[in-house]
């Protein structure tokens, strides 16, 4: 197995941490957005909405902000994962790359901006037409939303299958249990959260479920990263 150099183990751990610093700044958007309580007199999307008709402008502007920056952020410092898989396996590499630009072109723009608007539109028109607030917002996001969120998700998948698929076989450096450091098992431990009862900081973190899955990848692989590339140098000698 080809192994990476000691520039190349530099430049993984400088991407991690800033990486690390991406996904906080999207996290804390995400909690500005979801740091609420919906109504449980209601239902469906009515009740999804709920949360948000008193939400400020002030923080779906942050929110939206912060996304904007710090997803494509977070996106090229998927990289680090790239600079891992590529000296083994070409193969994976391109998949895991054609990932990352997928995220790049839609995470930011295509979903979580759309997202933040549709609050915005869902809160305007409470105040105006609250009969007609929630059909509206429904078929606003379908046109703006749902599109963004399809292409996103197929990327993101394929990013995991590369991802997983590269650390399963041992094409990196890392042991292959590491495979556990992708952002879908951070997202779903994240999720376990909704076991609890609600309140504004449960409903606050698991809308920043992608974000902290992203924090749980880099900050796993930041912290193993020395002793993978003290195992890989020492079963090269």
């Amino acid at each position: 197995m080809s192994s990476l150099s000691l520039y190349d183990w530099t430049r993984i751990r400088h991407l991690l941490k800033i990486g690390i610093f991406g996904a906080l700044m999207v996290l804390a958007g995400d909690m500005l957005l979801g740091w609420g309580i919906r109504d449980d007199a209601r239902t469906g999307m009515d009740w999804f909405l709920s949360a948000y008709p008193d939400l400020s402008d002030g923080r779906i502007f942050w929110s939206a902000f912060l996304g904007l920056i710090g997803i494509p952020l977070e996106a090229l410092c998927y990289f680090a994962v790239y600079r891992l898989i590529a000296p083994n396996s070409p193969g994976y590499a391109h998949l895991y790359r054609s990932g990352i630009l997928g995220t790049l072109a839609f995470a930011g723009c295509g979903v979580h901006v759309p997202c933040l608007a549709c609050v915005y539109v869902y809160k305007t028109l409470m105040r105006v037409s609250p009969d007609t607030a929630v059909d509206t917002t429904v078929r606003f996001g379908l046109y703006f939303l749902l599109p963004g969120m399809i292409l996103f998700f197929i990327f993101w998948i394929v990013l995991h299958i590369a991802q997983i698929g590269a650390f399963v076989r041992q094409m990196t450096p890392y042991p292959k249990w590491c495979w556990v450091f992708c952002p879908a098992v951070g997202m779903g431990l994240t999720m376990l959260l909704k076991c609890l009862p609600e309140s504004p900081a449960r409903n606050a973190l698991t809308a920043g479920w992608i974000s902290i899955g992203n924090l749980w990848m880099f900050c796993g692989l930041l912290l193993l990263s020395r002793r993978a590339q003290q195992s890989r140098e020492e079963g090269g000698t």
